[in-house]
């Protein structure tokens, strides 16, 4: 059976395929996601949202509920071998601030902000179809010719673009010949779901922290009834990883038989890897989330990279569909591949502190700070001397509206259009097109900065043009007087796409 009917197939509906398919379906774009699993992933993996993401999920219509089934990190309780204990704070304590709302990791088990996910995706009108495989693609020029195994039998489908979101075993990746380097990083370790007895939920507890062959930490999942396991096991041989087994394990390294483990939900024994695919996209088809890179689970990366690269990805794939120019979707790579070359570095970095038993997390996990400054699609006319730069995240803003009430800048920011903020400017200097939304913050405009949040945020000046792009971060910052260049910025050229 042939299917054209259909402009988008993702392979894998893991977190990365989850965020691409609710944003292309926000903007209309035809796409199946399939997974060849014929159920949700039911482990908690990925377990911290960092404030970036928090606020993309706050964009896609979902964070209120994902802090709903989740909650905070609790403190760390650091076990010393003579019985007694010491608490401390995993993250840097910070306060939010209007430019920056969300200030702390959240935590919420995967299966549950899958969950939330397909909860969101069936409201838009989509569905993921489990139990159903690629088993092979061929692609030319116009599109992508896929064959699938699913539970109604074997079907061909012919579609514009293909996304591997298929993990770190990809067979899209490998399908593609692509390379995948990297380093084993000389860990094993298990994760384990389980319900047991004899820990309170207030912390997180942690013994042994300074030595890799007997630590263990065993942390209360919020909005679940479990704790998550994790512990250095040996790199090579089998682990019992049973109640009975794990059972032993607790009471050898927390030299407690007080801790009984009753039922085992999920559990997993991997080797920590880093790596980096060498490409990113070859012709129609493109890689997303763990298929593109592996990173330890230190400093709660791995999740949050592969969020915000289907963030990154759904808005131009929707472009492009509907008649900008290919080129933009060569900015994927461009401006997503540094970003996780970066991570990942900072991932192992994370990992050898673990090892030294240092657990501290500040700013430099919160991705708040990662940006697209040397892409191609940030343009400053005339260069900025101070503050944010074009591709730089947009920050958020307390303002008023004309009308009297209180405005949040993310509120009108969110959803699938782009957004030109002006200070302090002639309204009539920009033409209404569709897809734009155009706002002007001053005394005369439709929004005003009674606090000068948005002045000290984005460092305005009188005249100021800030253009940001579908997905949050500044596309272009230009004075009134260089205001003509967004109608070049705009055009859909090789050399430059919106």
């Amino acid at each position: 059976m042939q299917d054209d009917s259909t402009d988008v197939l993702i392979c894998g509906a893991g977190a990365a395929g989850l965020t691409l398919a609710i944003d292309l379906a926000r903007r209309g774009v035809r796409f199946r996601l399939i997974e060849k699993m014929r159920e949700p992933f039911h482990g908690s993996r990925g377990k911290g949202i960092q404030p970036r993401t928090q606020e993309i999920l706050e964009d896609l219509g979902i964070l209120d509920r994902i802090v709903a089934r989740g909650g905070v990190y609790p403190p760390q309780r650091e076990y010393r071998s003579d019985g007694s204990h010491v608490e401390s704070n995993p993250m840097e304590p910070r306060e939010p601030t209007p430019a920056e709302p969300y200030h702390i990791p959240l935590m919420i088990p995967q299966f549950l902000t899958e969950r939330v996910m397909r909860e969101r995706l069936a409201e838009l009108g989509h569905m993921v179809e489990f139990g159903c495989e690629l088993m092979g693609f061929e692609q030319d020029d116009t599109g992508v010719s896929a064959r699938l195994r699913c539970e109604r039998g074997e079907e061909r489908l012919r579609v514009l673009y293909l996304i591997g979101a298929d993990g770190g075993r990809s067979f899209v990746r490998s399908a593609l010949d692509i390379e995948f380097p990297g380093k084993t990083l000389g860990v094993r370790a298990l994760v384990a779901d389980v319900v047991l007895s004899g820990l309170d939920r207030n912390a997180w507890h942690r013994f042994n922290s300074e030595s890799m062959e007997t630590q263990i930490s065993l942390c209360p999942l919020a909005g679940t009834e479990l704790f998550q396991i994790q512990a250095p096991i040996p790199l090579e041989g089998e682990v019992d990883l049973s109640v009975s087994g794990l059972n032993v394990m607790v009471a050898e390294r927390t030299g407690r038989n007080d801790i009984r483990i009753d039922s085992v939900s999920w559990v997993s024994a991997y080797t920590m890897n880093a790596r980096l695919a060498d490409r990113y996209r070859v012709g129609r088809v493109f890689l997303v989330g763990d298929a593109a890179h592996i990173h330890p689970p230190t400093g709660g990366q791995g999740l949050n990279t592969s969020v915000q690269d289907s963030y990154n990805l759904g808005w131009k794939l929707a472009a492009v569909i509907e008649g900008r120019s290919d080129s933009l979707l060569d900015t994927y790579e461009e401006e997503r591949r540094p970003i996780a070359a970066s991570v990942l570095g900072l991932s192992t970095h994370l990992l050898d502190a673990a090892k030294r038993g240092d657990m501290r997390r500040g700013r430099e996990v919160h991705q708040l700070d990662l940006g697209y400054q040397k892409s191609s699609l940030a343009m400053e006319k005339p260069p900025r001397a101070r503050g944010v730069r074009a591709g730089d995240r947009a920050p958020d803003a307390l303002l008023r509206g004309a009308g009297g009430q209180p405005k949040r800048l993310f509120e009108l920011l969110a959803g699938p259009h782009w957004t030109l903020l002006g200070f302090e400017v002639d309204r009539n200097g920009v033409r209404p097109r569709a897809g734009l939304r155009i706002h002007t913050v001053g005394c005369r405009g439709d929004l005003i900065d009674d606090d000068g949040h948005f002045e000290d945020a984005y460092a305005a000046s009188p005249g100021d043009w800030v253009l940001v792009r579908p997905d949050g971060y500044i596309g272009a910052m230009v004075t009134s007087q260089e205001i003509s260049v967004l109608e070049h910025y705009w055009r859909p050229s090789p050399d430059r796409t919106a």
